[in-house]
């Protein structure tokens, strides 16, 4: 077969979904499989005039409001794009990880098998960093594009149960969504083994507020007040990095708290940590917590989203309600305190990543599905097994 693989960012951005799809088009290929990545470069602006539709409701109802216009304007420059691109190009099948590159895919190419994986909520993540409100006209728009996409492409797929529930409730059909947690190439997560006198604890995200990371701060001034021997490690860059900066100072952590600033490759300064901590405020699957467990670090986070499908709470990790510093400077009292818990869970929390998010279980389940649209044989399982 020979597919596409449709991301929107380009395939060397960090971030879960650039960071395994890559991994995901490799191993296909050393297995005979054709299979090409394409992507937007963010270079490309303005440029798409053609006149688009949507079959289930009506956009330009929604127009007028920045978000929107921005969408709709980023859909049409895909679509000039992917025409510029791959104009003499055909596929067996195209597999889209960003709604934008779904519906251009989809428009370009209507008879051609196209599958949908729905990696996060673009419309959640913008009501809690603050840029558009719940119930209004950039929300309404942006929960309907779910319902496009199942007008429009043959399978819908997320990586989260919790996230399949919330994607869910704008579908008509929404068992028939598939869900595959996201896989890592283990070749790339190597544990060291190192003993730190302080404990050091860890943060890789964007610095905006649906992370919480003004949680987390508050939590580690909590920490300094009890006495607790820590240094916090934010890596990521955003929006909101001066405020933090400004905030750590203003707890009076700044001294204990390093900002590194964006990292392309953060997985080789990982194992070097004790603890992984991340107190999102929604999260569809949060790669970096699997990311962060095959590096061997205890993992500490907020019970939402994917979060709380990867860490069973004492096990291989902690979990603790949203927006509650205290809970979190219990938990990461606990793990700073008690080194041998703190081992065992991150033992028990890299034996768990190994298995369940393993990239070879992956690419066993892609095969399964894309071999449904492989023309030139016959599936022995049907797509309503999966």
């Amino acid at each position: 077969m020979n597919i596409l693989q449709a991301l929107f960012f380009p395939p060397e951005q960090p971030g879960g979904v650039s960071s395994m799809v890559p991994y995901i088009g490799e191993r296909f290929r050393k297995i005979g499989w054709e299979m090409e990545m394409f992507s937007l470069p963010k270079r490309i602006r303005n440029k798409g005039n053609e006149e688009i539709e949507f079959a289930t409701f009506d956009w330009r109802s929604y127009s007028g409001h920045t978000i929107v216009d921005k969408y709709i304007q980023t859909y049409k420059d895909y679509i000039w794009w992917t025409r510029l691109r791959l104009s003499d190009q055909r596929y067996d099948l195209i597999h889209a990880h960003h709604p934008i590159a779904a519906l251009a895919m989809s428009h370009i190419y209507p008879d051609t098998p196209i599958l949908m994986t729905v990696h996060s909520s673009y419309e959640r993540e913008l009501i809690l960093n603050g840029r558009i409100a719940e119930g209004g006209h950039e929300h309404r728009f942006l929960t309907s594009i779910y319902g496009e996409l199942e007008h429009r492409t043959d399978r819908l797929m997320t990586v989260s149960n919790s996230f399949a529930n919330y994607i869910g409730t704008y579908l008509k059909e929404p068992d028939s969504t598939i869900v595959i947690p996201n896989g890592y190439d283990e070749k790339r997560f190597k544990p060291v083994p190192h003993e730190n006198e302080v404990a050091q604890l860890v943060s890789v995200c964007r610095l905006v507020p649906a992370k919480g990371l003004d949680v987390l701060l508050q939590a580690c001034a909590e920490l300094r007040k009890r006495n607790a021997n820590f240094v916090l490690h934010i890596i990521g860059d955003g929006p909101i990095r001066e405020q933090l900066e400004q905030l750590s100072q203003e707890l009076g952590i700044y001294d204990d708290t390093i900002f590194y600033g964006y990292m392309l490759h953060p997985e080789e300064l990982l194992p070097f940590f004790d603890i992984f901590v991340l107190p999102s405020r929604a999260e569809a699957f949060g790669s970096v917590f699997a990311e962060a467990a095959l590096c061997l670090l205890a993992l500490v986070g907020t019970n939402v989203g994917g979060i709380a499908e990867q860490i069973e709470d004492g096990v291989n990790g902690l979990l603790v309600p949203p927006e509650n510093a205290t809970a979190l400077a219990d938990a990461l009292e606990t793990a700073i305190n008690d080194p041998h818990f703190r081992y065992e869970m991150a033992r028990a929390g890299w034996n768990k990543a190994k298995k369940a998010y393993s990239l070879n279980r992956v690419i066993n389940e892609l095969k399964s599905i894309y071999g449904y649209y492989d023309k030139s044989t016959e599936s022995e399982t049907s797509i309503g097994e999966m």
